[in-house]
């Protein structure tokens, strides 16, 4: 279990001491990307059902498996972690200790230019994590300039999303990261060094989340993985989620917010209960963002939100999950 983690995970002694793993518990890692979190639950003594669905993140993965005893401590799952009910099932795993998710796009995704995440390297157009179904090219160049521009603005919170939709649909087709930064660029009057002062944030970048969020239903995810873990998570079990923008962020905390019992049910995943149900939830703990060294060791970090809650032992508030 020591090969090279090619990332910095993110708030990772924070999640660690929030999930508290210990010798025979079962703790699901939803997002495994290169597999920071797991290593450390598993030099912890913890067992861990580990998912994604990038074909890359597990096919390394499978290199930690070689050695393992039986019956193995690593389990990997090459599947959404909305899925997490029926896969663990297969398993033979009808309840968990504590499931962590890690929000968004990982930094080995990134940081590959091929697989068209970012706008720092030229690479094709594609933002799949599944690496499968309709890339970010086949969205910009059929879909309606109303339907882009909803887009835009619902997951980019992006106020001038109807001048960037026009210039899109005016500037297809669209092959490359490098051809839609230039168009979103331009359609906002982007003059990175127009001042003394320094350059300005990248006005892509809220168009790249936008339309990375809209190819993979991230958001969706993120509402069926919450509900699926309330489901999974023994009475006592630990709940952690980091975040990395406020979309992300505001569905947690209403979720916990809801299932605390703190305000009434404002999910649509989980239907209002006929009469007040008991909290699901409980020691929901304040927002922990990174600290000044840990940001100093991983710029990225900057924009990451954990939250942490505890299971209790009344009925989850819907039915079966995923």
């Amino acid at each position: 279990m020591n090969a090279a983690t090619p990332h910095i995970p993110v708030l990772l002694d924070e999640v660690i001491a929030a999930l508290a793993p210990a010798p025979g518990c079962v703790i699901v890692d939803a997002t495994f990307g290169a597999g920071g979190y797991t290593r450390r639950l598993l030099d912890a003594g913890a067992s861990v059902h580990a998912f994604d669905r990038d074909p890359d993140a597990i096919a390394a993965g499978r290199r930690w498996t070689e050695a393992q005893s039986e019956p193995p401590r690593l389990v990997l799952h090459p599947r959404r972690f909305s899925e997490m009910i029926d896969a663990l099932a297969a398993a033979g795993v009808s309840q968990v200790d504590g499931v962590v998710m890690d929000i968004g796009v990982s930094s080995m995704q990134l940081d590959q230019a091929e697989r068209g995440f970012a706008f720092s390297s030229d690479g094709p157009l594609d933002m799949r994590m599944g690496q499968e179904g309709e890339s970010a090219a086949d969205f910009l160049n059929t879909a309606p300039e109303a339907t882009i521009a909803d887009v835009l603005y619902e997951f980019g919170e992006e106020r001038q999303s109807r001048r960037v939709a026009r210039a899109i649909v005016a500037a297809r087709p669209l092959e490359t990261t490098g051809q839609l930064a230039q168009v979103v660029r331009k359609a906002l009057g982007y003059r990175p060094h127009s001042n003394k002062g320094p350059a300005p944030k990248d006005p892509a970048t809220r168009s790249f989340q936008a339309i990375r969020i809209h190819v993979n239903a991230e958001l969706d995810e993120l509402h069926a993985g919450l509900a699926a873990a309330e489901r999974m998570l023994v009475p006592g079990g630990r709940l952690a989620v980091v975040s990395f923008h406020s979309l992300e962020d505001r569905i947690v905390k209403n979720f916990l917010r809801a299932a605390s019992g703190a305000v009434a049910n404002a999910s649509r995943h989980v239907p209002m209960a006929a009469a007040p149900t008991s909290p699901v939830f409980a020691r929901v703990a304040k927002a922990v963002r990174p600290s000044a060294a840990e940001l100093a060791r991983n710029p990225r970090a900057r924009s990451a939100t954990l939250r942490t809650a505890l299971r209790t032992d009344a009925p989850p508030r819907q039915g079966r999950a995923a």
